[in-house]
């Protein structure tokens, strides 16, 4: 005899009861996979790119890729695939700025020294990613 072999309980009300006790242990399973554990998960390694050139797009409101590495003096190429305007601006609001990028449109942008240069969008602050200079 099972734990869910009861007959004075309908099939349908047994079925239900394994159904959540399944999702249950699936949830408590993958409880330990989301942001609070106490342990630092390690952040993706940045895209890298020439001295000629690299790019970062913008669609679905992110920056991809949201960590890029270039070599100093390289241009920035910054194309917008949204359905919004939107600029890559340097937290510091002094390295670089790309101004105002239209849905289709694309801007260029060089940063004059190495550095780590966290950077947003003035329209979407939740929009965030990292440039690193070497």
């Amino acid at each position: 005899m099972s734990s869910l072999d009861f007959p004075h309980i309908p099939a349908a009300t047994r079925r239900t009861i394994a159904i959540v006790l399944v999702a249950v242990g699936a949830v408590s399973a993958l409880g330990g996979c989301g942001g609070g554990g106490g342990t630092a998960a390690s952040a993706p390694a940045p895209a890298s790119s020439s001295a000629s050139g690299s790019s970062i797009t913008i669609a679905d409101f992110k920056f991809s890729p949201a960590t890029l590495a270039v070599r100093h003096g390289a241009r920035l190429e910054v194309t917008n695939k949204d359905s919004a305007p939107h600029t890559v601006t340097a937290d510091d609001g002094r390295s670089f700025d790309s101004g105002t990028v239209q849905p289709g449109g694309s801007a260029t942008i060089k940063v004059a020294r190495a550095g780590r240069f966290p950077y947003h969008c003035t329209i979407h602050s939740f929009m965030k990613g990292m440039l690193v200079v070497d």
